[in-house]
């Protein structure tokens, strides 16, 4: 996982410097953490579990990044609600949910009709390769795959007419 997510980074390196991410699905919070690390200004993590919630909260204290964090205990739809409400928006925001359990397109398809990602925003999406996702999800579009063993990471941005 540590070479997938070096590759995501490197990937998105000119977009990560002072970038507002939301880590969805956070677990354990290494992608929000990393982003931080790698200089966005502020992540925001979100997981219905209360052990990741605990989890994210050692390791933003650990990291000494708990400044520029916000964790929320929330199913990722009520979260960006409540985001969305507060008026919050996104640079980049990453995706990890659990495999095979269709809560990708879901997810996708509750973001492209939020306002909480900026129209030249990103959307990255770890999932399995038996995910497979549509192309084009409301208005976002998929704009590129990149593969790694059974693990699929998918870009969405934006489609072009709705910017």
């Amino acid at each position: 996982m540590d070479k997938v997510k070096g590759a995501v980074f490197n990937i998105i390196a000119p977009r990560i410097h002072n970038s507002v991410v939301l880590d969805l699905f956070s677990g354990s919070g290494s992608i929000g953490i990393e982003a931080l690390s790698r200089g966005a200004s502020k992540a925001v993590f979100v997981d219905n579990s209360r052990k990741s919630v605990n989890i994210i909260k050692e390791n933003l204290i650990h990291t000494k990044l708990i400044d520029k964090s916000v964790i929320i205990n929330e199913d990722v739809q009520k979260a960006c609600d409540i985001l969305s409400e507060k008026l919050v928006k996104f640079n980049i925001i990453f995706m990890d949910p659990p495999y095979n359990k269709k809560f990708v397109e879901k997810t996708l398809i509750f973001l492209s009709s939020s306002d909480i990602l900026y129209r030249d925003g990103i959307i990255i999406v770890e999932h399995s390769k038996e995910d497979e996702l549509p192309k084009v999800v409301g208005n976002l579009e998929r704009v590129r795959d990149k593969r790694y063993g059974i693990t699929i990471i998918s870009f969405y941005k934006f489609t072009k007419g709705s910017e």
